[in-house]
């Protein structure tokens, strides 16, 4: 049996739902030259080769995890500042999950693959989305 994959979870800040976090990563700023969508982050994950190993990155949209994005690679980015960053670099295609409600945090956090939540079955990935307030207080409940 394969361990499940490392992943990261991430705020995603100033984003209203999947939708606008779609848009926002289709922009030039949050691409690199290649046209491939990415997170800078200051701090490099010291487990890079689990992650790479097919992790994700799993999103918190208003409070509630929504949906992930598949790690392709880590880059150095060195900033206008001199400091060595990290673009995680993340395949385009963003995939629905069940929702869990979390707290506020900074930064990112890993998140083990077996305490992450399943993807929505494809049939359902369509599906509009529930206001955040009411998947939060389903997902509290336990009901999603």
């Amino acid at each position: 049996m394969t361990p499940a994959p490392l992943n990261l979870i991430k705020l995603s800040v100033g984003t209203d739902n999947v939708a606008s976090l779609t848009a926002w990563q289709t922009t030039r700023r949050a691409q690199g030259d290649d046209g491939i969508p990415r997170h800078v982050t200051r701090m490099w994950p010291r487990r890079e080769a689990e992650l790479l190993d097919g992790g994700s990155i799993y999103w918190v949209i208003q409070g509630v995890l929504q949906c992930r994005q598949r790690i392709l690679r880590l880059d150095e980015v060195i900033g206008a500042d001199g400091i060595r960053r990290c673009a995680i670099v993340l395949d385009s295609q963003v995939v629905r999950t069940g929702t869990v409600q979390k707290r506020p945090f900074q930064g990112w956090r890993y998140l083990p693959g077996s305490e992450a939540p399943p993807d929505l079955v494809e049939s359902r990935s369509g599906e509009d989305a529930l206001p955040p307030s009411l998947s939060a207080a389903l997902a509290d409940i336990g009901v999603l």
